[in-house]
């Protein structure tokens, strides 16, 4: 491909800059985006229509010029293939409802999630500018999302679940370990030059219930995958920085974190290549604000390599579109 800086950087080979993308990069913030979204009925529809989900997905790369192209899907989408009903409703974010009880869950079939697969290939045929990221929702994240029911200020149920019903959580985290073996391993055979696991739901952890119920699930899932791929592979978490001690020796190729985490600091306690962390929030403030926080946080990576610059989360649907191209020239005009 024609820039392959993204990879250069996490085998931590010889950079010119630091490369960039952004999770949530093609969303609502971009009026493109919302005249597309406005031909489907419902968000899973949207997801599911391959010709906009590859017309979406390059979006960024035509308007930012970010070094790579991260896939148009929702984590949520190999829960509906096991029976859950999953919906979106506008404004109030995703509701999911099943039996709760683990045997009526479907056997995964993962020719459910085709559609992710072709929209993977289409998007790989249509342009060889920059590398493929396919992803995925982590274990524990998506197991949470099945007991709330949908997103949680505290997950009160899920650490209820996981604390009195050990034996149902350890089966579910099982089962959802498999699921996203096959669905990444898929990913992966249709052509994602690199995946992301996302666990946002870990920061409402504590380090000691990270270590038992969530890690050995994620550590699993990874080591799976590197045993049959040697596609790199990007961990991102929220919250603990003691998170990054216990993973120093799992096989996950970058740690991506969020804005609590010092990059100065973990960048020399850690040989981990790391992703990351500009607080979103900035981009709401002034062009001369955004400028001056992101020269901050790159002149505080104290690596020639082995980084790749990104937001401590997603993109939000009210940002300017305008400052998310600032920010992303910001970063490319920066050198190393």
């Amino acid at each position: 491909m024609k820039n392959d800086l993204i990879l250069r950087a996490i085998r931590k080979e010889p950079i010119e800059r630091f490369p960039v993308w952004l999770m949530r990069q093609a969303g609502r913030y971009m009026r493109e985006y919302r005249n597309l979204r406005a031909r489907e009925e419902d968000f899973l529809s949207f997801c599911k229509n391959v010709d906009l989900a590859v017309e979406v997905s390059l979006l960024p790369l035509k308007l930012l010029g970010v070094d790579a192209v991260i896939i148009f899907s929702d984590i949520l989408v190999p829960l509906e293939a096991l029976g859950v009903r999953v919906e979106f409703l506008e404004g109030e974010g995703p509701r999911l409802e099943w039996s709760g009880k683990i045997s009526y869950l479907k056997r995964y079939d993962p020719e459910k999630n085709a559609f992710v697969y072709e929209i993977i290939r289409r998007v790989k045929k249509v342009q060889d500018e920059v590398p493929v990221i396919g992803f995925a929702g982590a274990p524990f994240t998506l197991l949470s999302y099945l007991i709330e029911g949908g997103s949680s200020r505290d997950f009160r149920k899920t650490k209820l679940f996981m604390w009195e019903r050990e034996y149902d959580f350890r089966k579910l985290m099982e089962m959802l370990t498999e699921v996203l073996f096959q669905y990444l391993s898929h990913q992966i055979e249709a052509g994602a030059d690199l995946v992301q696991i996302f666990d946002s739901w870990a920061m409402h952890l504590s380090r000691s219930d990270y270590e038992d119920f969530a890690l050995p699930y994620v550590s699993e899932l990874v080591d799976r995958l590197k045993e049959r791929f040697d596609t790199p592979i990007l961990y991102f978490f929220r919250g603990s920085s003691s998170f990054i001690e216990l993973l120093r020796d799992s096989e996950v190729d970058v740690l991506s974190v969020d804005w609590s985490v010092d990059l100065s600091i973990e960048a020399l306690r850690t040989e981990k290549v790391l992703q990351g962390n500009l607080e979103p929030s900035v981009l709401y403030a002034g062009e001369e604000t955004i400028r001056f926080k992101t020269l901050e946080l790159l002149r505080s990576i104290p690596r020639k390599t082995g980084y790749i610059f990104n937001l401590g989360h997603g993109l939000a649907p009210d940002m300017e579109f305008e400052k998310v191209k600032l920010l992303v020239e910001t970063v490319k005009t920066f050198k190393v």
